[in-house]
């Protein structure tokens, strides 16, 4: 799981070459001489090695041909840029059901600016909003979700109606199980319950395999451990 020492993308270990080659970048495409790849063939730029959590998120789902949300979710979460709690969860939920949603359509030429819309969006949701304002940064990353794909605005109908819905759906069932805040937890719970409302209410079937154990118990201190649906698996 932790990638501190191995491939940004992959997480398999890295191999120093006896003379350089011309490589490309996996995540912005330029080409490079290196002497490093890992054991995969994947080849980071310097200037992309310094990501943010964000960055890496939104280049990771731009490039990504996944249709499986929790499988993405999960690949993303392992990697040591994104922690094990922290605002780019709120980021995270709608660039991945965005990402699978227009995968799974084909209409790959407009998933790059809606995950960037996204992110401007998904910013202005501030760390601990859960603990301070009464709602989960990943409930509300469900509401940007759907807010984006069906266009709405403060003054649409259905589609105004369809993200707040999806909002309060995702709330619901992350507060079910009572705190403390776990963003991994809140994230898979979000992602599922998303995945069932649009096949509900946008008629979109995403497939989805719910039948994960988190790989993250270790790192949580507040873990709620068996309470959880994810600490064995469903």
């Amino acid at each position: 799981m932790d990638k501190k020492t191995g491939c940004l993308v992959c997480g398999k270990d890295l191999k120093y070459l006896n003379d350089r080659k011309k490589v490309e970048c996996y995540f912005c495409g330029k080409k490079f001489e290196t002497l490093v790849t890992c054991e995969e063939g994947h080849f980071v730029c310097d200037s992309c090695h310094s990501f943010s959590a964000d960055d890496f998120i939104e280049k990771t789902t731009i490039k990504s041909n996944e249709i499986d949300p929790l499988k993405l979710a999960v690949k993303i979460m392992k990697n040591p840029k994104v922690k094990m709690h922290g605002p780019e969860h709120h980021f995270l939920v709608p660039a991945v059901l965005i990402t699978v949603y227009y995968n799974k359509k084909r209409k790959y030429d407009i998933k790059k600016e809606k995950i960037k819309e996204a992110r401007r969006r998904a910013e202005k949701i501030l760390g601990g909003f859960c603990g301070t304002h009464g709602v989960c940064g990943a409930a509300v990353g469900t509401g940007i979700f759907v807010s984006i794909i069906t266009g709405s605005t403060p003054l649409s109908k259905k589609e105004w109606k369809l993200s707040n819905q999806i909002t309060a759906k995702s709330l619901e069932k992350i507060a079910k199980l009572g705190g403390p805040r776990c963003c991994k937890r809140n994230t898979l719970l979000a992602i599922i319950g998303a995945v069932s409302f649009v096949k509900q209410k946008v008629d979109v079937e995403i497939p989805i395999d719910t039948n994960i154990i988190c790989q993250f118990k270790d790192l949580n201190k507040e873990c709620i451990k068996d309470k959880c649906p994810f600490y064995s698996g469903f």
